[in-house]
């Protein structure tokens, strides 16, 4: 999901502020712990739950220091890029997500008095079989990574993966988000993305608009007055679009029929323009197919 630069500071602040409390906490669950009062010795259960929150608040507090420290100097580096689109941020917060849950699931046990050490060996057995039989799942959270730590793809952009375009509006590690042109998310899974041909607009800062149609060889028309007809059908929208850019192709010569296409360039990528220059080209072509002067 995008955020604003004020947003992004907001929960930074807020981060900050949790950050703080869990510190008091666990200080004091440790301190509880050393002191061990009496009343651990009638509630044994009690003992149990201090004691796995402080082995989990302490990797958390470990955890969230090193994000802190992470964030900070990347920001300080970073001043002129916009938090919203910064994949790198985007990343940090998966994995520390990742390693929190991690480490969550490791206090479960200690909760009910299971030795660490002996614990984590038996899980790195088991893992190790299940990273065999889930192993493209793993491979897609590191597709999921590979993209989010690069620029390749940004929060924002618009791009084509294979069949599917649209605006990235979210990059987990496991998919890609795309919202298409009539405002439907596509998950598109991150292994396909490697395996796509992935054309990203936003980073020649453009936006290529395409339609391609079919003519009848019935229809009497040249290629030059077919041109000028659809030049003329977006004549009060030369102020949205790069005039030079504009290009009538021929794809393919059919018995029944010609195949085109249309391209022209957006210097400002605006849905709503978008949609009103597709909508007079369409009408326009519509006409022609119906042999309307």
């Amino acid at each position: 999901m995008m955020v604003t630069d004020k947003t992004y500071k907001n929960a930074n602040r807020r981060e900050r502020i949790i950050f703080l409390v869990k510190l008091l906490v666990y200080a004091g669950i440790v301190f509880f712990n050393l002191e061990h009062p009496p009343f651990y010795n009638k509630f044994g259960w009690l003992f149990k739950i201090t004691n796995a929150l402080s082995f989990f608040l302490g990797a958390n507090l470990i955890i969230s220091i090193a994000w802190l420290v992470i964030l900070s100097w990347y920001t300080r580096r970073h001043r002129t890029k916009p938090i919203e689109k910064d994949n790198f941020v985007l990343g940090i917060n998966r994995i520390t997500s990742v390693l929190n849950t991690i480490f969550f699931l490791l206090a479960i046990p200690i909760f009910f008095g299971k030795d660490l050490l002996q614990l984590v060996t038996s899980i790195t057995i088991v893992a190790a079989a299940i990273a065999l039989l889930t192993k493209d799942y793993i491979a897609n959270m590191i597709n999921g990574l590979i993209i989010m730590f690069s620029d390749q793809l940004s929060l924002g952009d618009q791009v084509r993966i294979g069949e599917y375009k649209g605006r990235v509006m979210d990059i987990t590690l496991i998919n890609v988000v795309l919202q298409n042109e009539d405002d439907d998310l596509v998950i598109v899974p991150n292994s396909v993305i490697f395996t796509a041909i992935v054309l990203n607009q936003s980073k020649q800062n453009i936006k290529k608009m395409t339609i391609e149609f079919e003519l009848d060889h019935k229809r009497s028309f040249t290629l030059e007055v077919l041109e000028e007809r659809l030049r003329h059908s977006i004549a009060a929208f030369e102020s949205s679009y790069t005039p030079d850019s504009f290009s009538l192709k021929i794809i393919e010569i059919k018995k029944d029929f010609v195949q085109f296409k249309i391209q022209l360039l957006l210097p400002h990528a605006d849905k709503t323009t978008e949609r009103s220059i597709k909508r007079a080209l369409n009408t326009e072509i519509i006409a022609l197919a119906e042999g309307v002067e």
